[in-house]
């Protein structure tokens, strides 16, 4: 019966997937990772009714869906693993040394313009906001606060647009926060409509570039627990785009299992415990 075991992935068609995976998104599955393709992708083969991997490899690579299959399969292999305030001691540091500075710098334009990188479903950007709202509180008014949260996945970018999460995404969220920037409904919390309108989203790759560059400077730009995912060419070439991207005095920060310690691209790393941020050289 269907389902019932999975779909072999032999070392051939291993090396065709990842191939498409690597280029399309810049994504690198070592030999030690062929099991989660095969068991991530062995349903979906069978939903389609392939006989085997190497059916499903040319319905991706040359088929007429291969745009829309490659998304669908990019959401079964990829975790969009997050909630809001994940990391705490690092959002301290941004709230309370990185953000004042900024605010004083940009006191006359009254402009700050934040880029959450791979946003998965929206999290990230929205507590950006909370702390940025709070931070300014009378003032916000008087400033232009412009938010961008990107990703690949057209999937959690339409969850991230909504709005409304369940009790796991606010697990970590102090009770005064969550009444205060959220109303609760049957189990969802939808993000207070003010917080929302600071935010939005787009669908972007980070080994596009170009297509980043549209986008413009940003003052802080957030890229979390995504770098893992890259070989040392493709993080350095989206590390290269993030400096490209963020204005002379602004902050990156970067997963607390990252580092860019081995990376020739112009940054250091600021001095402050668990803030995992770094400033251009």
């Amino acid at each position: 019966m269907p389902g019932t075991a999975t779909l072999k992935l032999n070392d051939a068609q291993f090396s065709k997937l990842r191939d498409v995976v690597y280029e399309r998104a810049g994504i690198h599955f070592q030999e030690s990772k062929k099991y989660v393709l095969e068991s991530r992708l062995s349903r979906r083969v069978e939903e389609l009714g392939f006989n085997d991997f190497d059916q499903y490899i040319m319905f991706l690579t040359a088929g007429p869906y291969q745009s829309d299959e490659f998304q669908e399969m990019f959401n079964r292999i990829t975790i969009n693993e997050t909630s809001f305030f994940r990391n705490e001691p690092q959002l301290e540091v941004f709230e309370r040394q990185v953000l004042p500075g900024l605010l004083e710098a940009r006191k006359g334009q009254k402009q700050l313009r934040i880029w959450s990188a791979a946003c998965s479903s929206g999290e990230e950007p929205f507590t950006l906001a909370i702390q940025i709202y709070r931070s300014l509180g009378v003032r916000l008014n008087d400033w232009r606060i412009e938010i961008l949260g990107t990703d690949i996945s057209e999937k959690v970018l339409l969850t991230a647009s909504k709005g409304v999460y369940t009790n796991y995404a606010i697990r970590s969220v102090d009770p005064m926060v969550l009444n205060r920037y959220f109303s609760e409904d049957n189990g969802n919390y939808t993000i207070d409509p003010d917080i929302k309108s600071m935010v939005h989203f787009e669908k972007l790759n980070l080994k596009d570039s170009l297509a980043a560059k549209r986008f413009g400077t940003f003052d802080v730009i957030f890229c979390r627990n995504v770098m893992i995912y890259f070989d040392d060419e493709m993080r350095t070439r989206v590390v290269k785009t993030f400096h490209n991207q963020l204005a002379d005095d602004g902050t990156l920060f970067i997963g607390h299992s990252e580092t860019l310690r081995s990376l020739d691209v112009g940054f250091e790393p600021i001095g402050a415990a668990q803030a995992f941020a770094y400033t251009k050289i």
